[in-house]
């Protein structure tokens, strides 16, 4: 059974969406990207293993690219051949989920010590 192609949007779209809704994500060469920084390999194999759990619930797949102390994000809809609704859905995911901060909010999950290298984990845009 064969779907519908998804709508792909212009570059002038593309970078008005990630304007407004993904502003620390770039549109390089066809894709959507960002890189988040982390404190080390341990902290890039947890964020990398959140962005893989996310894609593939969502069945939509990004290309990573890992070092000791990043997580390269690139995003486009291999099948719409462009970038679809499904890129910007599953990148404000990704930007919810990697950057989310519970010691910032009210309740019993503190978060880990970012002044502790030991426990130190994303290098989160504040």
């Amino acid at each position: 059974m064969s779907r519908p192609k998804s709508k792909t949007y212009s570059e002038t779209e593309i970078a008005n969406r990630l304007k407004s809704e993904l502003p620390r994500w770039t549109y390089e060469d066809g894709l959507i990207c960002r890189t988040f920084k982390t404190h080390g390999w341990k902290s890039t194999l947890m964020v990398a293993g959140a962005i893989a759990h996310l894609a593939e619930a969502a069945w939509h797949h990004p290309d990573l690219a890992l070092s000791y102390s990043s997580v390269k994000v690139t995003l486009s809809d291999h099948e719409a051949k462009g970038i679809s609704d499904k890129d910007f859905t599953l990148a404000a995911m990704i930007e919810k989920v990697v950057q989310w901060q519970p010691g910032a909010e009210e309740g019993p999950l503190e978060g880990t010590p970012q002044d502790d290298p030991r426990y130190a984990y994303v290098k989160y845009d504040v």
